[in-house]
């Protein structure tokens, strides 16, 4: 005898309600698509090959959620299973065209769609049911997407992250090529006009928590900022359009403990390599300057990085102290050595050049308004001597032995 129940020679009757609801699965994807083309204005804005994977998203997504309803009946008990087909058709390229925000508003709208199409759906009397289901199972798929775009996030987090130590190692090495440029703006560097290194030790705590912190208070200042940690030390790359320093002078107390250092100002980031370098030669030679200001100029540091080695301070010694002077006059180069020599007295430096004090004092001016230093300060006399004394190094050149 055949067909009787439990006959196992004839496959069992089809449920015309579950088939019913798979053949609604296109249906329900074409009507969601046009609801967020209307609802949506940026969902418009997209290229049609993102376009088209948002639709294939959604049909499988809806022809998942159909098979799972059809098979457990949404009952309370059956929690639903987003498998990994729903999200896995799309490529990952995908999350950088449309943001976690934007996702949530396609899902929203996907879940509108269906609730919209509930009557044409559901069997009479199981529109409350299948609209349950559909929320139930819309925040299972909400919570898939936050997983996804988290992935993501850290993925480029962390390439971001390797990308920044490759370019501000490039910057200070100096080996600025022509893509470096695109490489900065890719992490975030804008338009910047004016650029400085700001040099200083690396702070306690999570590294990414360390950063994230610079950068905010890089961009509460409206600076551009690249980070790089070098074990103990810090290197910021800092872009403003007026006045880095100022946004150097923010990000200092939020530095480890230690010297920091800013290097001079360059115009394009190209050029931040001769200022990186000026900045870490400073934070080796501030130790010989314990009361130094923090954070302080690398070009304030002169004399200590000449004295540990620094053949650019030498350098700038020369052409900012004794050149200046010597070309000038050649008596304000005799004046202001002999003014420091002789303990900065006026008299005993007249005594000395044979001249009325109140020329010394005219000559002391003189020498000020020409190099930017003031004898007759400490710190500043000290940096005029260090660069006399490097000029007559210099001039007379390395003696033969």
């Amino acid at each position: 005898m055949t067909g009787v129940v439990g006959d196992p020679q004839r496959p069992p009757a089809p449920d015309p309600a579950r088939s019913t609801l798979l053949r609604g699965a296109g249906t329900l994807a074409t009507a969601a698509l046009q609801a967020m083309d209307e609802r949506l204005p940026w969902f418009r804005t997209l290229r049609p090959e993102d376009r088209s994977w948002v639709g294939l998203v959604a049909q499988v997504g809806i022809a998942a959620f159909l098979e799972w309803y059809s098979a457990s009946g949404g009952e309370p008990g059956e929690d639903p299973q987003v498998g990994p087909d729903v999200f896995g058709t799309a490529p990952r390229e995908l999350t950088r065209a449309v943001t976690l925000q934007q996702a949530l508003q396609l899902l929203r709208t996907v879940v509108d769609t269906v609730e919209a199409e509930v009557p044409a759906l559901a069997p009479p009397g199981g529109e409350q049911r299948i609209r349950e289901a559909a929320l139930r199972y819309s925040r299972e798929v909400a919570f898939a997407a936050a997983r996804i775009y988290a992935r993501a996030a850290e993925a480029r987090g962390a390439w971001d992250a390797r990308l920044e130590a490759l370019v501000v190692d490039a910057l200070v090495r100096g080996e600025a090529d022509d893509g470096l440029r695109s490489r900065a703006a890719a992490l975030g560097w804008g338009a910047s006009d004016l650029v400085t290194v700001v040099v200083g030790g690396t702070p306690t705590g999570q590294l990414g928590d360390v950063v994230g912190t610079l950068r905010r208070a890089a961009a509460a200042q409206h600076a551009d900022a690249l980070v790089g940690v070098q074990g103990d030390r810090m290197v910021v790359v800092l872009g403003h359009r007026s006045d880095p320093l100022a946004a150097a002078q923010e990000l200092a107390g939020r530095l480890g403990p230690g010297p920091v250092v800013t290097g001079p100002v360059v115009p394009t980031l190209a050029e931040a390599g001769r200022s990186a370098r000026a900045a870490l030669a400073g934070v080796v030679a501030a130790r010989a300057w314990p009361d130094a200001p923090r954070p302080v100029a690398a070009d304030d540091l002169l004399p200590e990085r000449l004295l540990s080695g620094d053949i650019v301070a030498r350098r700038a010694l020369v052409d900012r102290v004794h050149r200046p002077l010597a070309d000038a006059d050649p008596a304000l180069l005799a004046t202001v050595a002999a003014y420091l020599d002789h303990g900065r007295s006026v008299e005993a430096a007249a005594r000395h050049l044979f001249v009325h004090p109140n020329t010394v004092r005219y000559r002391l001016r003189g020498a000020a308004r020409l190099t930017g230093w003031d004898p007759s300060d400490p710190r500043e006399g000290f940096v005029l001597q260090v660069g006399i004394l490097a000029g007559r190094l210099a001039e007379h050149g390395p003696r033969a032995t």
